[in-house]
């Protein structure tokens, strides 16, 4: 009873602090065409009501939390969830891929432009989602300037297609190879560095990219940007504004799908074992014989690539490029994407891409309060649910008795 007392006092000082908080935003409103004020203490209220039933719910799942949740009695299993089902069952992925592939056709059919646009945005935010699930998710590289990657491959298609009129596809591979140059450049100058001081080099690093297009006039043309560049062409067809958006959104679902296999097969490949070793423990990795200076450098050229590829295909998507596109805003979305997934999950990638790019557009309808709820759902998935939303599976290793035994004698 006690107990339950402190809590709700608590909640109580909780509710009233955040409507102390937010009453210059919630309950003050200046009209500055008609010179009034407008008092909205109607939404102070909703404020402290809402705040104080999510902060004593807050409080319940943390002594939940503590508690270790449900205790299971004597010979009862615990139940495994659809999703771990889906994930271990063979038979039960197969239909649910099928009907993933068949709503990704259908869906520019059944859906406005504005809808198709959306989509597209998050198509492209997976697969930056993925090239830095490489460096972060799988490396253990923290790197917070990604999105100079992704700024380079904008750029190489907009400067290439407006002095020599070179079109996307010629353009495609080369914004990949300029991604991964950059990625090794970024990687020479911090093979000796880890945690916040490789973070604050690749933050520099982005950073000085953003600077260089901004200030360069006679090279990137400045905060003015670069207009007028050409969208993919189709066999030389001309499409039209939803044509050439339903054109570049079977692009994307066809880029996604190129990704997702070569990032699974990376992941389970030499070089991928490398990259979990280096993320696990950087002294044992290099007892071990992994070459670090090589699987580092592996790790950044990777990631750059693809956001050197994604960056040609925002370019012609917007037709319009300029230095405010790429802040560093921009790489923590990209960040955020990989640690609300799950770090090294590639279906948790997927998820937290589309959660943290379509949830604040289908959130527009609550106007101002959008991006406060926004924020709620992000501190409250950072604190039950701290290894993301979809965690990375270990990989197990089982060994038979009977096989370890030589053959013909008894084990």
């Amino acid at each position: 009873m006690k107990t339950m007392h402190n809590g709700l006092k608590r909640s109580l000082l909780v509710s009233l602090w955040f409507v102390f908080l937010t009453f210059p935003l919630m309950a003050v409103r200046v009209d500055t065409i008609e010179n009034t004020v407008q008092w909205r203490f109607m939404n102070c209220l909703y404020i402290g009501i809402g705040s104080f039933v999510l902060s004593f719910v807050w409080r319940y799942l943390l002594d939940r939390k503590k508690t270790g949740g449900k205790v299971l009695r004597a010979g009862e299993v615990a139940k495994p969830s659809l999703l771990a089902r889906v994930r271990s069952d063979s038979k039960l992925q197969l239909p649910c891929l099928a009907v993933a592939f068949l709503l990704a056709i259908l869906f520019p059919w059944i859906v406005s432009t504005y809808q198709t646009n959306i989509m597209i945005s998050a198509l492209i935010y997976v697969v930056l989602g993925l090239g830095l699930n490489i460096v972060v998710g799988l490396a253990g590289l923290l790197d917070l300037g990604y999105v100079a990657f992704y700024a380079v491959g904008a750029y190489a298609y907009a400067l290439l297609n407006h002095h020599f009129g070179l079109g996307f596809w010629t353009v495609l591979p080369l914004g990949a190879l300029l991604g991964m140059v950059c990625g090794l450049l970024l990687g020479f100058p911090v093979l000796r560095l880890r945690g916040d001081y490789l973070a604050i080099v690749t933050l520099g690093f982005g950073e000085i990219i953003r600077l260089v297009l901004e200030n360069w006039n006679e090279f990137s043309f400045g905060p003015s940007g670069i207009s007028n560049i050409s969208r993919p062409g189709l066999f030389g067809v001309d499409l039209g504004v939803e044509g050439a958006t339903q054109y570049i959104y079977y692009l994307m679902i066809g880029m996604v799908c190129f990704t997702i296999f070569v990032v699974t097969r990376l992941k389970n490949s030499r070089i991928g074992r490398a990259w979990m070793a280096l993320r696990e423990d950087e002294i044992a990795c290099q007892a071990m014989g992994i070459d670090k200076t090589k699987t580092k450098l592996t790790a950044f050229a990777l990631g750059a690539t693809w956001a050197g590829m994604v960056g040609v295909v925002f370019a012609a998507k917007t037709t319009f490029i300029n230095p405010a596109s790429f802040t560093f805003l921009e790489s923590a979305i990209i960040l955020s994407i990989v640690v609300l997934g799950g770090m090294g999950s590639i279906l948790g990638v997927i998820s937290g891409a589309f959660i943290l790019i379509l949830l604040p557009e289908y959130l527009r309808a609550f106007s101002e309060y959008r991006m406060l709820i926004f924020g709620a759902i992000m501190v409250l998935m950072m604190v039950f649910r701290p290894q993301g939303l979809i965690s990375s599976e270990r990989r197990r290793y089982k060994i038979d008795d009977m096989e370890a035994a030589p053959n013909g004698e008894a084990s």
